[in-house]
């Protein structure tokens, strides 16, 4: 599947699980900040990208946590006050290559996370997620 038929579906995804107009769904609008989604909104989001992306030889699963950010501050070796320390910046990275942590680096904030999940970051996932299962172990 190509990133542009990635886009257009999650784009359907997005504009359904939000109800925002398609022109609103550009490859770099923020998920919070540009469309409005809310935390209960990313397991409707979740869902419905599993259930677009399965086929009928293939389930597409999201594991928990693999594609938003979860239970952050539970752990103390990757948040202190409020920002993500050396170690929570790893982690963020080895879990999560599909989001641009390269403007978040000098930031940190917790507050902050939000505003790396993008369309565009969702396309990565998903294209990356594909590619990972299209490969024979």
């Amino acid at each position: 599947m190509s990133p542009d038929e990635i886009f257009a579906n999650i784009r359907e995804v997005l504009e359904e699980a939000l109800g925002v107009d398609e022109d609103e769904v550009t490859s770099e609008a923020k998920l919070v900040s540009d469309l409005g989604a809310e935390s209960i909104d990313f397991l409707d989001i979740q869902f419905r990208l599993e259930k677009t992306f399965s086929t009928d030889g293939h389930s597409f699963k999201i594991e928990q946590g693999e594609l938003f950010p979860e239970n952050l501050m539970d752990n103390a070796e990757w948040v202190q006050d409020d920002k993500f320390t050396d170690a929570g910046m790893t982690m963020l990275r080895e879990r999560m290559p599909h989001l641009n942590l390269e403007a978040f680096e000098s930031d940190r904030s917790l507050a902050g996370v939000a505003d790396l999940i993008t369309v565009h970051s969702l396309v990565l996932f998903v294209q990356g997620k594909l590619n990972n299962e299209a490969t024979p172990a």
